[in-house]
């Protein structure tokens, strides 16, 4: 997303927690969400704010409301006390809609209405993605790994449907958006150009093809997972780690309408999500492979 940015023009800040980390084009500020002074200096002057910072593994509900709820009424309520407010884009997730679902969807929506309730006098728009891959993405690299190996888990049932998105086309979204200037107090959900979305089987079929190799589909039971998962928190809460598989993940997997019927930013604006399925997955095989994630 920087590097859309700047390639389009804007002079980019990033809020960053240590020195260096960083793109090299980019002013970096150094600190964190919950120091004001910091966010202070990141919104000086700034035109828009693009907020995609987020939590999505922690062990507790109050974990991911620190990040997820207070991080945005933080940086919201700085943006509206700034001279002249900037365009302020926050980064949701179509987990939102799904709020009951899991702590993480809860922790989104509750960010939602944290910027509507703070960000007053915002010109702001939320978007929410739906699953997110690509290259630098460590969300998915565990599907990526199990494709890998030839396995290609089927959790949602024939009857389920999902949209993605390859990150590069997301952050072109953004850059539209702010080129267009719409939305203000909107909420868009966006997704790639398969407008009837994917079922898993589409999905296992894409990962064979990208990995050149068959895929053993199994769907395992979900009384089962949700098994596993309460071990793993359980192991996890003993050793202080922070769980990847949970029993909130496992509704999540196991929820059968993750579709984005409509793609309206498609619409408004000039932005064409570009980047099909199988196009995708051959990048990010071949970004894993280098940087060393998969073999």
């Amino acid at each position: 997303m920087a590097r859309l940015l700047n390639a389009d023009g804007w002079r980019v800040r990033a809020l960053v927690r240590g020195p260096g980390r960083g793109p090299d084009f980019a002013t970096l500020i150094q600190g964190s969400l919950e120091d004001r002074p910091s966010l202070e200096r990141l919104l000086e002057g700034a035109d828009a704010v693009v907020h995609c910072a987020g939590l999505v593994r922690a062990a507790s509900a109050a974990a991911f409301n620190a990040v997820n709820e207070a991080g945005v009424a933080r940086l919201a309520a700085v943006a509206a006390d700034c001279t002249a407010p900037p365009r302020f884009i926050l980064m949701s997730s179509l987990a939102a809609r799904e709020e009951g679902l899991s702590r993480y969807a809860a922790s989104k929506r509750a960010g939602e209405r944290a910027l509507a309730r703070h960000g007053d006098g915002l010109a702001w728009t939320v978007l929410r993605p739906p699953a997110v891959y690509g290259p630098g993405d460590r969300a998915t690299l565990d599907f990526f790994r199990l494709y890998q190996r030839g396995l290609a888990p089927l959790p949602g049932g024939a009857a389920a449907r999902l949209s993605l998105i390859h990150g590069a086309d997301l952050a072109g979204a953004v850059v539209a958006l702010l080129a267009a200037e719409i939305g203000v107090g909107e909420t868009y959900e966006l997704r790639d150009g398969c407008a009837e979305g994917y079922s898993w089987a589409d999905i296992a079929a894409a990962a064979g093809r990208g990995f050149d190799r068959p895929m053993t589909r199994f769907a395992p039971p979900r009384v089962l997972m949700e098994g596993l998962a309460a071990i793993n928190q359980g192991f996890c809460a003993l050793f202080g780690a922070t769980p990847n598989l949970t029993r909130d993940k496992i509704r999540e997997l196991y929820h059968t309408d993750w579709l984005c019927a409509q793609n309206p930013l498609a619409e408004l604006t000039d932005w064409t999500p570009g980047i099909s399925l199988d196009a995708g997955f051959a990048q990010t095989i071949a970004w894993y492979r280098c940087e060393g994630w998969l073999n």
